[in-house]
């Protein structure tokens, strides 16, 4: 059988490496770093607790990314389709193919009236659905900065590409964890995935508007032709935590009494 191979690189006669390609699903761990040495993200669960960055509810150990579909900053990318499985090293990205530039429009000068408490300077708050964090605050005003905190500057990566996957089932569950921060129960069957999902997602928000996204990436970049979502019920899933106390018709009466008295006044 002959076999072709797509952007090869011959280190030696007979010795064939092969680059990353569009389309292909990797496994990558990196770390990102601004020009000041400070570390903004990583997938090393060790590095992020010391740098004060780690997510109780982030997933560490690596992303699985598809090449090709906009998963990643365009620098990190182009140098990942350089080299190929295994390799390890650093790239500097600048901000035009990182995380954009740093826009003045994006500074603004607001009344301290609208927050709920006083603005400090290099806090982080919520405003108008927007994240920015203080500058400045003079006197009856402050001024924030709602651009994300990467943008304008230099992008250091140290990165690994851990793997190029071929499986399909490490591909479908690489994606529920690039989505959901955990791997979900994937049960293939030939071009068919049954995707087993955990009764808690049924209270996330992220969840309702994710799963369409995710079924159509795995319909789309993998040869699976179909993606059921499966939730399964039994009595003993359902039971409620005995470690909460069950509410008696007593405190329920109370209850209502205490709401309907709140309701009257105004």
């Amino acid at each position: 059988m002959e076999m072709f191979f797509t952007n090869p690189v011959i280190l030696e006669p007979g010795v064939i490496i092969m680059t990353i390609n569009e389309g292909d699903f990797i496994k990558i761990s990196y770390t990102g770093k601004l020009e000041d040495g400070s570390i903004f993200d990583t997938t090393n669960e060790e590095v992020a607790k010391v740098h004060n960055i780690h997510d109780p509810n982030g997933r560490y150990g690596g992303d699985v990314i598809i090449i090709g579909v906009n998963q990643m900053i365009a620098g990190l990318e182009e140098d990942i389709k350089e080299h190929e499985a295994s390799y390890k090293g650093t790239v500097s990205i600048p901000p035009e193919k990182a995380f954009g530039a740093h826009l003045s429009k994006q500074v603004r000068d607001l009344p301290l009236k609208r927050f709920e408490q006083k603005p400090q300077v290099g806090m982080m708050v919520q405003y108008e659905g927007k994240q920015g964090k203080v500058l400045k605050v003079m006197g009856r005003h402050a001024r924030l900065d709602f651009n994300i905190p990467m943008a304008g500057h230099v992008i250091t990566y140290d990165y690994k590409i851990e793997a190029v996957l071929e499986d399909l089932k490490e591909k479908t569950v690489g994606l529920s964890a690039l989505y959901m921060a955990r791997e979900m129960d994937i049960e293939i069957d030939g071009t068919v995935a049954r995707v087993n999902v955990p009764l808690e997602f049924n209270y996330s928000q992220h969840w309702l508007n994710t799963k369409a996204q995710m079924a159509l990436d795995m319909l789309k970049y993998t040869e699976l032709t179909e993606v059921l979502y499966v939730e399964t019920y039994t009595e003993e899933l359902l039971k409620p935590d005995p470690e909460e106390p069950e509410q008696t018709d007593d405190e329920e009466s109370d209850e209502s009494e205490s709401d309907e008295q709140e309701a009257g006044v105004e």
